[in-house]
Protein backbone atom coordinates (compact mmCIF):
# COMPACT_ATOMS: atom_id res chain seq x y z
CA UNK A 1 0.00 0.00 0.00
CA UNK A 2 1.36 3.55 -1.00
CA UNK A 3 1.51 6.07 1.88
CA UNK A 4 -0.80 8.48 -0.02
CA UNK A 5 -3.62 5.31 0.28
CA UNK A 6 -2.86 5.30 3.92
CA UNK A 7 -3.28 8.83 4.48
CA UNK A 8 -6.68 8.85 2.43
CA UNK A 9 -8.13 5.66 5.22
CA UNK A 10 -7.15 7.59 8.11
CA UNK A 11 -9.33 9.80 9.57
CA UNK A 12 -8.47 13.79 10.07
CA UNK A 13 -7.11 14.70 12.93
CA UNK A 14 -9.94 17.17 14.87
CA UNK A 15 -8.95 20.90 15.21
CA UNK A 16 -10.10 22.39 18.45
CA UNK A 17 -11.13 25.96 19.36
CA UNK A 18 -11.14 28.41 22.07
CA UNK A 19 -13.42 26.42 23.88
CA UNK A 20 -12.16 23.22 23.82
CA UNK A 21 -8.76 24.28 24.96
CA UNK A 22 -10.02 26.26 27.90
CA UNK A 23 -11.55 22.95 28.68
CA UNK A 24 -8.35 20.93 28.77
CA UNK A 25 -6.61 23.86 30.83
CA UNK A 26 -9.57 22.85 33.32
CA UNK A 27 -9.53 19.36 33.19
CA UNK A 28 -5.17 19.97 33.42
CA UNK A 29 -5.63 22.69 36.51
CA UNK A 30 -7.75 20.04 38.46
CA UNK A 31 -5.29 17.27 38.14
CA UNK A 32 -2.45 19.86 39.51
CA UNK A 33 -4.61 20.94 42.30
CA UNK A 34 -5.21 17.29 43.39
CA UNK A 35 -1.69 16.77 43.54
CA UNK A 36 -1.42 20.23 45.63
CA UNK A 37 -3.84 19.08 48.09
CA UNK A 38 -1.48 15.90 48.99
CA UNK A 39 1.73 17.99 49.44
CA UNK A 40 1.43 17.84 53.25
CA UNK A 41 -0.38 14.28 53.32
CA UNK A 42 3.02 12.74 52.24
CA UNK A 43 4.60 11.65 55.09
CA UNK A 44 5.59 8.73 57.18
CA UNK A 45 2.90 6.71 58.50
CA UNK A 46 0.36 7.63 56.10
CA UNK A 47 -1.27 4.81 53.78
CA UNK A 48 -0.99 5.11 50.11
CA UNK A 49 -4.64 3.92 50.29
CA UNK A 50 -5.98 6.89 52.42
CA UNK A 51 -3.92 9.49 50.00
CA UNK A 52 -5.88 7.72 47.23
CA UNK A 53 -9.33 8.40 49.22
CA UNK A 54 -7.97 11.55 50.26
CA UNK A 55 -7.79 12.91 46.16
CA UNK A 56 -10.80 10.75 45.31
CA UNK A 57 -12.84 12.30 47.66
CA UNK A 58 -11.61 16.34 46.05
CA UNK A 59 -12.13 15.16 42.42
CA UNK A 60 -15.75 14.22 42.58
CA UNK A 61 -16.04 17.27 44.91
CA UNK A 62 -14.86 19.02 41.49
CA UNK A 63 -17.50 17.67 39.56
CA UNK A 64 -14.79 15.66 38.05
CA UNK A 65 -14.34 11.36 37.96
CA UNK A 66 -11.14 10.17 38.12
CA UNK A 67 -10.38 8.53 35.12
CA UNK A 68 -8.21 5.15 36.14
CA UNK A 69 -11.25 3.72 38.54
CA UNK A 70 -12.54 1.01 36.85
CA UNK A 71 -10.47 1.03 33.65
CA UNK A 72 -9.76 -2.49 32.69
CA UNK A 73 -10.56 -3.06 36.29
CA UNK A 74 -8.08 -0.67 38.29
CA UNK A 75 -9.47 -0.45 41.01
CA UNK A 76 -8.61 3.23 42.79
CA UNK A 77 -8.65 6.45 41.90
CA UNK A 78 -4.97 7.62 41.14
CA UNK A 79 -1.69 5.39 40.29
CA UNK A 80 0.65 5.56 43.54
CA UNK A 81 3.72 4.06 43.09
CA UNK A 82 6.31 3.07 45.83
CA UNK A 83 10.15 2.98 45.41
CA UNK A 84 11.53 0.59 42.59
CA UNK A 85 7.37 0.10 41.26
CA UNK A 86 7.91 1.90 37.76
CA UNK A 87 4.35 2.99 37.15
CA UNK A 88 0.81 2.31 37.70
CA UNK A 89 1.14 1.10 41.24
CA UNK A 90 -2.10 0.40 43.06
CA UNK A 91 -2.99 2.10 46.01
CA UNK A 92 -3.84 0.18 49.39
CA UNK A 93 -2.62 -0.43 53.21
CA UNK A 94 1.18 0.28 52.45
CA UNK A 95 2.63 2.33 55.47
CA UNK A 96 4.46 4.80 54.07
CA UNK A 97 7.85 4.55 55.84
CA UNK A 98 11.00 7.60 56.04
CA UNK A 99 12.53 7.92 52.64
CA UNK A 100 9.79 6.40 50.48
CA UNK A 101 9.89 7.39 47.44
CA UNK A 102 6.58 7.83 45.59
CA UNK A 103 5.20 8.77 42.21
CA UNK A 104 1.38 9.85 42.27
CA UNK A 105 -0.33 10.18 39.07
CA UNK A 106 -3.92 12.09 38.90
CA UNK A 107 -5.68 12.03 35.70
CA UNK A 108 -9.29 13.74 36.11
CA UNK A 109 -12.50 13.85 33.67
CA UNK A 110 -14.02 17.30 33.48
CA UNK A 111 -16.43 18.24 31.34
CA UNK A 112 -15.35 15.38 29.27
CA UNK A 113 -11.82 16.36 29.02
CA UNK A 114 -9.03 14.30 30.69
CA UNK A 115 -6.44 16.03 32.55
CA UNK A 116 -3.29 14.28 33.24
CA UNK A 117 -0.44 14.58 36.01
CA UNK A 118 2.00 12.89 37.97
CA UNK A 119 4.05 13.96 40.56
CA UNK A 120 7.20 13.20 42.78
CA UNK A 121 7.14 13.05 46.41
CA UNK A 122 9.29 11.97 49.60
CA UNK A 123 7.77 10.94 52.80
CA UNK A 124 10.38 12.01 55.52
CA UNK A 125 13.84 12.72 54.70
CA UNK A 126 15.48 11.19 51.45
CA UNK A 127 18.44 8.97 51.07
CA UNK A 128 21.49 10.13 49.71
CA UNK A 129 20.47 7.76 46.87
CA UNK A 130 16.98 9.24 46.67
CA UNK A 131 18.15 12.60 46.17
CA UNK A 132 20.16 11.93 43.86
CA UNK A 133 17.57 9.97 41.38
CA UNK A 134 15.15 12.61 41.87
CA UNK A 135 17.93 15.38 40.74
CA UNK A 136 18.89 12.92 37.86
CA UNK A 137 15.30 12.56 37.13
CA UNK A 138 14.12 16.49 37.07
CA UNK A 139 17.23 17.24 34.82
CA UNK A 140 16.24 14.51 32.79
CA UNK A 141 12.76 16.26 32.44
CA UNK A 142 14.12 19.70 31.70
CA UNK A 143 16.66 17.77 29.00
CA UNK A 144 13.32 16.67 27.46
CA UNK A 145 11.76 20.01 27.69
CA UNK A 146 14.55 21.71 26.06
CA UNK A 147 14.15 19.51 23.09
CA UNK A 148 10.26 20.52 22.22
CA UNK A 149 10.52 22.69 19.13
CA UNK A 150 9.78 23.19 15.77
CA UNK A 151 10.68 20.09 13.46
CA UNK A 152 11.85 18.05 16.26
CA UNK A 153 9.96 14.64 17.11
CA UNK A 154 9.24 12.09 20.10
CA UNK A 155 11.93 10.71 19.32
CA UNK A 156 14.33 13.71 19.69
CA UNK A 157 12.86 14.09 23.17
CA UNK A 158 13.24 10.75 24.12
CA UNK A 159 17.11 10.87 23.23
CA UNK A 160 17.87 13.83 24.83
CA UNK A 161 16.64 12.43 28.03
CA UNK A 162 18.24 8.58 26.85
CA UNK A 163 21.19 10.79 26.75
CA UNK A 164 21.21 12.68 30.28
CA UNK A 165 20.22 9.42 32.24
CA UNK A 166 22.92 7.34 30.21
CA UNK A 167 25.49 9.87 30.99
CA UNK A 168 24.42 9.90 35.10
CA UNK A 169 25.45 6.36 34.80
CA UNK A 170 21.36 5.42 35.35
CA UNK A 171 18.86 4.27 32.95
CA UNK A 172 15.40 4.35 31.29
CA UNK A 173 12.65 1.90 31.78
Amino acid sequence: MERSDVTKSRPAVPLHGTAAFDGMRRAGRLAAEILDLVDDRVRPGATTGELDRLMHDAIERAGATPAPLGYRGYPKATCISLNHVVCHGIPGDRVLKDGDILNIDVTVVLDGWYGDSSRMYVAGTPSRRAERLIDVTHEALMQGVAAVKPGNTFGDIGAAIQAWVEAQRCAVV
